[in-house]
This record gives C-alpha cells, sequence and structure tokens, in this order.
C-alpha cells in the first residue's frame, strides 16, 4: 500500500501509537506464574477500549486447521512467532516474544518485543540485545532510493557478525489496508536486490533471530514456529512509513 493522503497517514499514527501503548502495558504483566491466555484477555479488552479490532483474531492462512484464535501471539523460548495463548503458565528466566496487530480508523498496525521474565540468563540477553539491535539497522536502511534487499542484507550481516542466525522461513511484510501485504521483508539478502523502497510505503519489519540453527518449523496447530535444535529465539517488530525523511516508526508511545 502506496500511502497518499495525510488523513490516512494521521490515522496510521494514531492507531500505531494506541498500539504501542497497549503492547506496553500487556508487557508490563508479565511476571511468573501469569498465564499467556491471562496477557490475551487483557490485550483483548485494551483494544476494545481504544475503539480497534485485533488484526490476529480470526485469521486464517492456508495449511492452519483453524483460524487465528486469539488478540495476542505469545512465544516463550524456543518459540519463534504465533504462539497461541493458553493454560501455561511463564516462570522465571523465560523469554517471552509478544505479537500484537490492531485494525483501527481502517488501517492495521503491527508490532512486536521480547521480554525476560526475572533474571535470565547473559545468552538470552545477548540473544534479546542483538535481536532489538538488529531491527534498528533495519529501519535505517529503509529509505527512499534504497531496495527492500539492502535492509534484509544489513540484517543478516550484523546478526551473523554476532555469531547468531536469522530465521529463513518467516519475513517482515507491507501492511496498511490488510494484515499482510506486498512486499515481503526478508531478514536477509543482498544489497540493491528485490522492490524499490518509495515514499509513502507501510512496511512492518520484524527480524527473528535463534541463538542455534536458523532452521524452524510449525507445531501441530499449524501456527506456533518453532526452532528446530530446540535454541532460543527472540522476535522484535515495528511498522514503519516511508517519508523524504527516511523512516518514520508509527509503533512509538
Amino acid at each position: 500500500m502506496i500511502v497518499r493522503s495525510e488523513k490516512h497517514i494521521e490515522s496510521l499514527r494514531e492507531g500505531g501509537r494506541k498500539l504501542a501503548s497497549i503492547l506496553s502495558s500487556v508487557a508490563c504483566c508479565l511476571a511468573p506464574e501469569i498465564s499467556t491466555i491471562e496477557l490475551d484477555t487483557y490485550a483483548f479488552e485494551l483494544i476494545k477500549k481504544v475503539g480497534g479490532t485485533p488484526s490476529f483474531k480470526g485469521y486464517r492462512i492456508p495449511g492452519a486447521k483453524q483460524p487465528y484464535p486469539a488478540t495476542l501471539c505469545v512465544s516463550v523460548n524456543d518459540e519463534v512467532v504465533h504462539g497461541i495463548p493458553g493454560k501455561r503458565t511463564l516462570r522465571d528466566g523465560d523469554i517471552v516474544g509478544l505479537d500484537i496487530g490492531m485494525k483501527y480508523k481502517g488501517f492495521f498496525t503491527d508490532t512486536a518485543i521480547t521480554v525476560g521474565i526475572g533474571r535470565i540468563a547473559p545468552e538470552s540477553e545477548r540473544l534479546l540485545a542483538v535481536t532489538k539491535k538488529a531491527l534498528n539497522i533495519g529501519i535505517a536502511e529503509a529509505r527512499t532510493g534504497r531496495r527492500v534487499g539492502d535492509i534484509g542484507a544489513a540484517i543478516q550481516q550484523y546478526v551473523e557478525g554476532e555469531r547468531l542466525s536469522v530465521v529463513r522461513e518467516l519475513v517482515g511484510h507491507g501492511v496498511g489496508k490488510a494484515v499482510h501485504e506486498e512486499p515481503e521483508v526478508p531478514n536477509w539478502g543482498a544489497h540493491k536486490t528485490g522492490p524499490e523502497i518509495v515514499e509513502g510505503m507501510v512496511l512492518a519489519l520484524e527480524p527473528m533471530v535463534t541463538l542455534g540453527s536458523p532452521r524452524v518449523r510449525v507445531s501441530r496447530d499449524g501456527w506456533t514456529w518453532r526452532t528446530i535444535d530446540g535454541s532460543l529465539a527472540a522476535h522484535f517488530e515495528h511498522t514503519i512509513l516511508i517519508t523524504k525523511e527516511g523512516a518514520e516508526i508509527i509503533t512509538l508511545t
């Protein structure tokens, strides 16, 4: 989607700010013994309170046995993304990915963070720091005149330079009038390849990084992606708007 109208831009910005605030509020609830379904219920209540609609609830993909049943994706430890909330309770030392999307005034935004519960291992701390920085590196590459491959190449070079791995089966994407739009935005690639980045594009950048193998598999539920070797994974995401000056992060409070 290419945004042309200032009214549309303001709707995206407003929705992005509200979604960022909701994610922050949910993240503040993370603690040992809280169940993932409790987090989901709270996220749903907050989205409804601001007049939004959950992006993921009821979303369908080919091959899945059921539409996604929840508002929030809660992915723990070796789960990369799309973990379905349930009775599972969090424990001290877990790392937890929270991914959330919202439709607001006709436009979708998407954002995610990964957070440690209590005292986490040094390798977990490093994984979170590298993945978060990888997102910022990708955002810095997202400007007019560049290509989508420049984003992926910069992320891949940094992550692999830190001796971690980039997941290949899952990618970032365009977003705006739908939950997922073109172009795909891989977190790997070659400079000066892929679609050109132009003013008005709205993209969801989302590095997914593992401590071990980059290979992942989808669980029997048809949604939850896990590392194939059981290594820890992290995921950070922002929705950005491409402007003349560069990338504007719209999922910030």
